[in-house]
């Protein structure tokens, strides 16, 4: 395990990682900002400032992800930027979009299927750019 590690780009994990994490800023306050708060029932008291947790959890939770995804195209044989793509789909939809979802159907989110489908559609987006990245620095 320890050889797969070693065998990562860290270089090319920071440089997938910032744009993830930037399109998720992007994504969730400006392209999508108002549809974003009417999924969860907040239209008309979403924070103009959030708190520090909801800027330091996703760019953790996102490094996390870009750091597995490195890990994953370093064990595999990843040959194209075609085979690439295919590995953030599997990733995306297996991993990622069920993961959404699943949170999305929640008694405390008053419109699951629009939240998972904003927050599925950012991570699909963001795993693509990821695996992109990674195997252009392979």
């Amino acid at each position: 395990m320890m050889d797969l590690f070693s065998s990562v780009s860290w270089l090319s994990v920071v440089a997938a990682f910032v744009p993830y994490f930037m399109l998720g800023g992007l994504w969730f306050t400006v392209f999508f900002k108002k549809p974003y708060s009417i999924s969860l029932g907040k239209e008309n008291n979403m924070p103009e400032k959030p708190a520090p947790i909801f800027i330091v959890g996703p760019a953790l939770c996102t490094l996390v992800i870009t750091i597995a995804s490195a890990l994953l195209m370093s064990a595999l044989p990843i040959d194209s930027y075609g085979s690439a793509m295919a590995l953030a789909v599997l990733v995306g939809i297996g991993y990622l979009v069920a993961n959404t979802m699943n949170i999305a159907i929640n008694p405390n989110i008053p419109k699951p299927i629009m939240y998972g489908i904003i927050s599925s559609a950012y991570h699909m987006i963001g795993i693509l750019i990821v695996f992109v990245i990674l195997f252009a620095f392979k």
